[in-house]
């Protein structure tokens, strides 16, 4: 008891000299770089914040998007609008060529059906822009999902593109934005329920952790046996070499059971694409290792 009464008078202390270790990792890693990085930490069943100079910036989601979609979804299939095993036909015309299509590549021929359940499969855990673009056409658009969004209290969430028009044009993606700072906030919402029923956030947290795309970025350098439910996003180049986005959110468990949200976006960078991964996957370690160090007082006020 009396070990106890002194963690809990120097948390503080703790908490401050732990973000300002992870101040120091973090900066190491973005400082000299030609971009903008935005970084949010925030403890989900613990009490822990981070965030970076750039954590309140509106930096542009690309496919992160695609989370807050199947968010959207899952409250229809909740209110019961909608349900997981309802099939939805895709027209061929619907199969665009130019894009990243898992779905396309299985069904050339389109003019098939495909339940929602397997399509959130796709759009979120593959990444699937045709997935992406049917579901929105399936609930009305990009704003029954601001109107989703903005009902539960998110702030400084913008969606207003689908994927065919975000890629129509490079400004485009810069409607669709987020802060890290509320992007972190979301996830811990979402992970404690307070956006979906205990069904539907169990569903998408199981598709979140069979997330495929990104393994160069937040889950890279952690422990195989790390548990993380991630989604990424990526705008590739244009024509100058400028990257618009290249993010990835998620929610990691530690070794002691408790979770973390941690949102991570790479905007405007004329870096490399390799270089904007790797700022990404060494930023994930060196909070993970923070969060999980044992020689913390913190670490053990968490147990």
């Amino acid at each position: 008891m009396k070990l106890l009464k002194i963690i809990l008078l120097l948390f503080p202390a703790l908490i401050f000299s732990q973000k300002g270790n992870l101040n120091q990792e973090i900066s190491k890693i973005t400082d000299g770089k030609n971009a903008t990085v935005g970084v949010s930490v925030l403890g989900i069943d613990f009490p822990f914040s981070y965030n970076n100079a750039n954590a309140d910036k509106k930096l542009p989601m690309q496919s992160v998007f695609k989370f807050h979609i199947a968010m959207a979804i899952l409250d229809l299939v909740d209110k019961r609008k909608l349900s997981l095993d309802q099939k939805v036909f895709i027209k061929k015309s619907e199969l665009l060529p130019e894009t990243w299509s898992p779905i396309r590549e299985k069904n050339p021929e389109g003019n098939f059906e495909m339940p929602i359940s397997e399509l959130i499969q796709y759009t979120v855990a593959q990444s699937d822009n045709v997935g992406c673009d049917v579901l929105l056409r399936l609930i009305g658009g990009t704003q029954v999902v601001q109107k989703f969004m903005d009902s539960k209290g998110a702030k400084n969430f913008r969606v207003v593109y689908n994927e065919e028009t975000m890629q129509s044009a490079w400004k485009n993606q810069y409607e669709n934005y987020l802060t890290m700072k509320s992007s972190s906030k979301i996830l811990k919402n979402f992970y404690l329920g307070k956006y979906l029923s205990k069904e539907s956030t169990k569903f998408l947290m199981d598709v979140l952790y069979s997330t495929s795309t990104g393994t160069n970025k937040l889950v890279e350098q952690l422990p195989k046996i790390a548990k993380i439910a991630h989604k990424t996003g990526t705008s590739g180049k244009n024509k100058d070499g400028l990257t618009g986005a290249e993010n990835d959110i998620a929610i990691i468990t530690l070794p002691n059971g408790k979770h973390y949200a941690i949102s991570v976006f790479v905007s405007d960078s004329m870096e490399s694409s390799v270089v904007n991964c790797k700022m990404i996957s060494d930023i994930s370690k060196v909070v993970y290792n923070e969060l999980s160090n044992p020689k913390s007082g913190f670490f053990f006020y968490m147990k």
